[in-house]
């Protein structure tokens, strides 16, 4: 994929994913977070949110930018108490020295005044970009992408928020977070 004045060029969802998966194994950082999580994590967990956008953002402007945080997200719901989150990251500090915030999403949706939600794609339905509802784990050596949208838009530098999310998130998080300014290509889609 290639810039040019009119900004990414299209490519189909098969190359799309292809293209963030290449992306991702090449970043060392993010393998090695990814390794970790498959070996010590929560069964069934992936990492998500800007784990993924900022790499694609980042590849896309020529930069490359911290993560605050590494969301690893996984669904049990038969264990809704912060100690396990909390268990996990230690696990996963120990390992490897990383920003680590791990949330079950089985107790998530207090949090956010919704109906429980039944699985990680279905708390991921609400969050509050289009473009940050995307997660990747690794197994058996397989990148796995679990995207709620399609992938044309995050490498088209589109920024859109969810018709699911809560009214008014989608813009305090873009002032809060200040993407227009790191990423001066994006371009809003509401």
């Amino acid at each position: 994929m290639s810039l040019s004045r009119e900004g990414p060029q299209q490519v189909s969802e098969n190359e799309a994913a292809e293209l963030i998966e290449n992306w991702l194994r090449q970043d060392r950082m993010r393998m090695q977070a990814l390794e970790c999580v498959a070996n010590l994590g929560p069964i069934d967990a992936w990492l998500g949110a800007g784990f993924v956008r900022n790499l694609v953002w980042d590849k896309l402007h020529g930069t490359v930018t911290a993560l605050s945080d590494i969301d690893v997200i996984y669904y049990e719901p038969n264990d809704h108490l912060e100690v396990a989150e909390r268990i996990y990251e230690a696990k996963l500090t120990a390992a490897l020295d990383l920003p680590w915030s791990v949330k079950n999403q089985a107790r998530m949706h207090l949090k956010n005044n919704h109906n429980p939600y039944a699985s990680v794609s279905d708390a991921m339905s609400y969050w509050p970009e289009q473009q940050t509802a995307l997660a990747v784990r690794l197994r058996a050596g397989e990148l796995q992408l679990l995207n709620l949208f399609p992938l044309g838009p995050l490498l088209a530098l589109e920024l859109s928020p969810n018709p699911k999310s809560t009214p008014g998130v989608f813009e305090n998080r873009l002032k809060a977070k200040n993407w227009l300014a790191s990423y001066p290509l994006l371009k809003l889609r509401c």
